[in-house]
């Protein structure tokens, strides 16, 4: 099972605690999280990426083993420790200023 940690406001709109478990049957990477994560709560779909792009909201980072994934492609396989469910996926909603 694939660990996810979402952001408070994520959380509330899903209705969820602060981690949830996921399924993963495919190569585990940043998009199959993602696909797996909307289909089970499909109100989060959009929040996190475009619709319709599939791209990563501006304000949406990603975390996997202490390392920003944010910039990398979105089928690039994440750590082992990610896939075994050692290590949580983190989405952090990111905040600008001070």
């Amino acid at each position: 099972m694939i660990i996810v940690i979402l952001p408070q406001h994520l959380r509330t709109l899903a209705g969820v605690g602060r981690e949830v478990e996921l399924r993963v049957e495919a190569l585990v990477t940043p998009r199959a999280i993602l696909d797996a994560l909307e289909a089970r709560y499909p109100v989060l779909r959009g929040t996190i990426r475009d619709q319709g792009s599939q791209q990563r909201r501006a304000f949406v980072r990603f975390f996997a083993c202490g390392q920003d994934w944010s910039h990398e492609p979105p089928d690039a396989p994440l750590p082992d420790d990610v896939v075994q469910g050692k290590e949580p996926f983190m989405v952090v909603g990111a905040m600008a200023g001070g």
